[in-house]
């Protein structure tokens, strides 16, 4: 016996952001990234998310919970893992990731270190804080080449 469309649950975003847990303006956000289909909507508008438009915000939500980006989470909902292809592509992607995983973990030891000498500044015992006057200190000094122009390093996520 197959199951005709109407036979599937379908619910609208609220109970899909409970169901999945992606607050539903995150939903959104995903729907207009294209990483879910615009889908079915009922006659006021409203949309309609089945059992795979759950699933599919799960499996987008683990990944974001990775760190992975909105890329990263694309080409992998594009594999469906039946080909060898599929793997080497999820491999590959993987391998990138785990890339900027180390380096963002190289940054932050880095910046562990620098805190952990400026922290190491003061110990509360003089009249005056020592870790704001050298924050204030490092403010005055020239930015660095990488930072002149305003824009930050570009982050992966």
């Amino acid at each position: 016996m197959s199951l005709n469309s109407s036979d599937i649950p379908r619910w609208r975003i609220g109970e899909a952001a409970k169901r999945s847990g992606i607050a539903a303006a995150n939903i959104r956000y995903y729907e207009k990234e294209q990483l879910l289909s615009p889908g079915v909507r009922e006659d006021n508008q409203y949309r309609l998310y089945t059992d795979g438009d759950v699933h599919r915000l799960r499996f987008i939500r683990l990944c974001r919970a990775m760190d992975m980006s909105l890329d990263e989470v694309r080409t992998l909902l594009a594999l469906d893992g039946a080909r060898k292809d599929d793997c080497v592509a999820a491999n590959k992607t993987l391998d990138a990731h785990l890339g900027h995983v180390r380096e963002r973990l190289a940054e932050l030891q880095a910046l562990e270190h620098e805190l952990m000498q400026l922290r190491s500044q003061c110990d509360g015992s003089d009249s005056f804080c020592h870790i704001i006057e050298a924050l204030h200190a490092q403010a005055d000094e020239p930015l660095p080449v990488n930072l002149q122009g305003g824009s930050a390093a570009k982050r992966h996520v």
